[in-house]
């Protein structure tokens, strides 16, 4: 079972609130919690793109770095991790995103990916003149198919003549070629988006639900492993959890209950105007689903809170949901936090016994 990490490009990480921890983006914060990731034995970590924030009292995201920047940087610093980088597709073409994640795969010696964003936030394309008009919101799909289909065609055979409704190259070429493959993975929720990912990517990044139910997701793999039927490709789950932890569960829930008690309602409306954009997205699509009103101020994430223990615990049994191949996870303290996993949760986990004889 693999183990990653979030990392916190954006300031305050993913709690939208004014009593959780609140900290800027750095290179220098994000190198100890990848650097420290990488010495407790986790297996990835992924930065996201965020190209504008929600405001609000504490100015949630409204200060982000810029993802393949900072994973290069990462790259640089480690040596085993594998890293993946946040592409949002409306705002570079492929053929350079393809040459970039290339360089990245010299730097790291092949340990890179990277994450495909199709583009639900309208308001961070429009403040840039990049938005096509709503049309995007059910077209976004196609878009990317075409999109990575470039990217592939580049890292395989180092050329490319692709001519499609959105991408025409005319021998476009690529070289070096990355000495690894490169993997690539994305986040739909919704059926095109689970199709898209079966169809595409090596990996799909599924939300974990409610707090302290580790196995409420399922129905969402269910509805992925449905998808990689129909395509025969081997597409695994990595499944998103913000982790809260402390010597007890009361403590940890003390933790929780003051974060939630500090919600940033300026921040918390602009995130529901912006997801509620698309009239027609589905139930179940990342939009929808990180605006939902219950867990709202960390995305409604699945949310682990308790004992160092119970966490472990509640992982374990997050773990054995048919179709997961891992966990990707965020924490109120990056720093703090990624010290109690390694040192005092990952030791307690069934499924990571094989680090336990390193």
């Amino acid at each position: 079972m693999d183990i990653g990490v979030f990392i916190p490009i954006g300031n305050n990480g993913w709690l939208i609130s004014t009593t959780s921890p609140q900290y800027m983006p750095s290179f220098a914060l994000n190198k100890a919690v990848v650097t420290r990731a990488e010495a407790y034995g986790l297996d990835f970590a992924l930065s996201m793109i965020k190209l504008r924030g929600f405001g609000g009292e504490s100015e949630f995201w409204d200060h982000n770095l810029e993802s393949f920047t900072l994973m290069a940087g990462l790259a640089a610093v480690t040596e085993r991790i594998r890293l993946y980088a946040s592409v949002a597709v409306l705002t570079i073409p492929p053929a350079i995103v393809a040459r970039m994640a290339a360089t990245i795969d010299s730097i790291s010696g092949g340990r890179f990916g990277v994450n495909i964003v199709s583009g639900w936030a309208k308001a961070e394309y429009e403040q840039m003149g990049l938005w096509p008009g709503d049309a995007h919101f059910a077209r976004r799909y196609l878009y990317s198919t075409e999109y990575v289909t470039v990217m592939k065609e580049l890292w395989e055979t180092g050329a490319s003549d692709f001519k499609g409704e959105y991408f025409r190259m005319s021998d476009c070429r690529l070289s070096p070629r990355p000495q690894a493959p490169v993997r690539i993975v994305s986040a739909g929720q919704s059926d095109t988006g689970l199709a898209f990912g079966a169809r595409h990517c090596d990996y799909n990044f599924i939300l974990g639900a409610g707090v302290n139910t580790p196995a409420a997701y399922a129905p969402t793999n269910e509805r992925m492993l449905a998808a990689v039927e129909k395509t025969g490709r081997d597409v695994g789950a990595y499944v998103l959890f913000m982790v809260i932890a402390d010597e007890t569960d009361e403590a940890a829930m003390a933790k929780w209950k003051l974060y939630n008690a500090g919600a940033d309602m300026g921040a918390l409306s602009w995130l529901t105007a912006e997801a509620g954009a698309d009239a027609a997205a589905a139930a179940g699509s990342t939009a929808k689903s990180i605006a939902a009103p219950e867990g709202a101020i960390n995305f409604n994430m699945g949310t682990l809170v308790g004992s160092y223990e119970t966490v472990a615990r509640l992982l374990d049994e997050a773990a054995a949901v048919p179709g997961t191949k891992g966990l990707m996870l965020t924490f109120d303290d990056f720093i703090a936090g990624m010290d109690a996993f390694g040192t005092r949760i990952q030791p307690l986990m069934t499924c990571r016994a094989h680090l336990r004889g390193a």
